[in-house]
């Protein structure tokens, strides 16, 4: 059988107490002072000069609304408030912001009504909404992730943020307590004799009759994650894009070997690809990680693309995964 395993009671009482001290309050750095000018150069070499730190700030992608909650900082509005709310527990909304739209799409009319002194949004978004913000207000342009160094990329991108909306000091703690939350994984998965252990992060979905699975390779950042805690990754396939992600088959699955096989469903427990449309696969069933009883699903609110808070809590969720 199976194990379905999240993030335990013990370990989310810890989390909380990590991530609380110094980053879930208002924020209130010194360098937030008023008619200070501050200078950014953000990940498309764009330089951009604020006023004073932006306190009215715009996300359009849940990477970067993650790290203004870290940083003491409410946004004004971000991009689909319904996904946000489902998908990450890490970093949860404090206020109620406007809904911008979607994270493709955001509503330009909408974001100008809520004259934010600054926008933050990703290079995945598409250049002429890009253009089209930038009438509106400055616009910081965040990396989505770095597949040689997603640990570092995911850190430069809060300390931007942090350096835009004065909050250099609760980049700091925010640091600090991911990296205890590293170190603790890291030791709890040491003394299981766990250390170097090889495994497979995967998640997938279903259209038609086609299965896709989609292959978290080291490249990746819960890839990344995984080694900072002293694990491999079984997968050999070599990414094409800074996501550390390849998309392939079923198939890939069977050339895994006996390891543990971490995944977190794509569109939630309620429909959950290899516990419920695979449970029949006569591939799926051979797998020695599905006959060895070493499948472990984690809690779907861990934002699998998200920032320290969510890459903490997910580090804790593996370590305890492996060692129930």
């Amino acid at each position: 059988m199976n194990k379905i395993l999240t993030l335990g009671a013990a370990a989310l009482a810890s989390a909380v107490l990590l991530t609380g001290c110094g980053t879930t309050q208002p924020a209130t750095d010194s360098t937030r002072q008023t008619g200070q000018k501050v200078a950014l150069t953000d990940a498309t070499g764009r330089r951009i000069t604020l006023d004073g730190p932006a306190t009215k700030v715009v996300a359009t992608e849940w990477m970067p609304v993650e790290d203004l909650v870290t940083l003491g900082v409410d946004p004004v509005g971000i991009a689909d408030i319904k996904g946000y709310t489902r998908w990450n527990h890490s970093a949860p909304l404090r206020t109620k912001p406007t809904d911008i739209g979607t994270r493709g799409e955001p509503s330009m009319e909408t974001i100008a009504r809520l004259s934010p002194d600054l926008i933050v949004a990703t290079q995945g978004l598409s250049s002429t909404a890009v253009k089209q913000m930038r009438a509106i207000a400055p616009v910081l342009i965040l990396k989505d992730g770095d597949r040689d160094d997603q640990v570092g990329q995911m850190m430069k991108n809060l300390d931007l943020i942090a350096k835009a909306t004065g909050t250099t000091r609760q980049a700091k703690q925010a640091k600090q307590d991911f990296s205890d939350q590293v170190a603790q994984s890291r030791q709890a998965l040491a003394d299981a004799g766990l250390d170097g252990t090889e495994v497979a992060n995967a998640d997938g979905y279903k259209t038609s009759n086609q299965i896709t699975i989609r292959a978290f390779t080291r490249s990746s950042q819960v890839g990344a994650i995984n080694e900072l805690i002293g694990l491999k990754s079984a997968w050999k396939l070599t990414p094409k894009d800074d996501s550390g992600l390849v998309t392939t088959d079923v198939e890939a699955l069977t050339r895994l070997g006996d390891v543990p096989f971490i995944y977190i469903p794509w569109a939630g427990k309620e429909n959950d690809l290899f516990r419920q449309q695979m449970s029949s696969n006569a591939l799926w069933k051979t797998m020695p990680s599905v006959q060895n009883d070493k499948v472990h699903r984690l809690d779907d609110t861990i934002w699998q693309f998200g920032g320290p808070r969510s890459m903490g809590r997910y580090a804790q969720a593996v370590a305890e995964a492996l060692t129930s």
